[in-house]
Formats: structure tokens, sequence, C-alpha cells
């Protein structure tokens, strides 16, 4: 049973970062598309890819869409920078969290915190092992709790539990 609740975990993990990736990949080529910046799909699609790689990842694919967009327009780096920044903020602080969040049962801010905490202490491993280990350990936590309180002869889970029994 463990074993299916960290796949559940992993796997919807790996969903949520592939989606995640794939927003990120349509929100560059249309900002690319908005400012005419050369290469919009080939640009897109490197950083849409590197950014399956949390935290460092995004950069991972700026510096050479960069350097290829510095060679064929040097005006439009500067703006395709800015793009970026913007682009990896929203996701970064909001739509990442979310969408990880809700493929992996955790909410927005243990996103948040399992990636920092984890990439503290493992580094990029830890970025990319830390949500889903983090989902598996509260799921595991949860049904210990319940079988605990269902061995005690109470209900085993919190929605279960009303007002009327905390008055006993």
């Amino acid at each position: 049973h463990m074993f299916t609740i960290a796949d559940q975990s992993f796997g919807g993990f790996l969903r949520g970062k592939l989606l995640d990736s794939t927003i990120v990949g349509v929100l560059v080529y249309l900002c690319c598309l908005i400012f005419d910046i050369p290469y919009a799909v080939l640009v897109a699609t490197v950083v849409g890819i590197t950014d399956i790689i949390p935290i460092i990842g995004p950069f991972l694919g700026v510096i050479p869409t960069a350097v290829i967009i510095l060679l064929t327009d040097p005006m439009k780096v500067i703006i395709f920078l800015i793009c970026i920044l913007v682009i990896q903020q929203i996701d970064g602080n909001i739509i990442a969290p979310k969408i990880l969040g809700e493929n992996t049962g955790v909410s927005s801010l243990c996103v948040l915190v399992s990636i920092i905490i984890m990439g503290d202490l493992w580094g990029l491993v830890g970025m990319l092992v830390g949500v889903p280990l983090f989902a598996t350990v509260i799921e595991l936590v949860k049904l210990y709790l319940d079988q605990r309180l269902r061995e005690k002869g109470l209900p085993g889970h919190a929605q279960d539990f009303d007002a009327q029994d905390a008055a006993k």
C-alpha cells in the first residue's frame, strides 16, 4: 500500500511538472509572437523542456535561447529576458504550486516549502523529489493517524468528526 501511495505522489508530481512546463512553453511562445522575437517555436520548446528541472531549469533554457536571439536580433533579447522574468515569476509563485499541489494532494504552500527545504538539504535531487516525497509522507501519516483513531473507536477522518462528537 505504501508503494501505491508513493507511485501516486510521484506520478502526480511528474504529470503536474509536465503540464506546468507545457504552460510555460506556451506562454513563452505567445510572448515571442507578440514581440516578434525570432525562432519563437525553438525558443519556446527549449525553455519549456528545461523548465521541467525545478529552480535552475528555466535559466538553463534561457541562456542558449538568449544567445540565439542576440545573434539574430540584438534589440529583442532584452524584451525576451523581461518576458522570461515575468513568466518565471508568475509560474514559480502561482501556476506551479497550484498545479503541483493539485496533482500531488498537498497545498501550494507545502509545494514551495518542500522544494526549498529539500533543495537546501539535497540540492538538485532534493528539488526533484521533494514534493512527491513530502506528499507521500503526508499521506502515510494520515493513514497511520486514521488507523490509530479507528483503533480507539474514534472517527477515522477529521471530516467525520463533528461538533457533537467534540462535546462528548
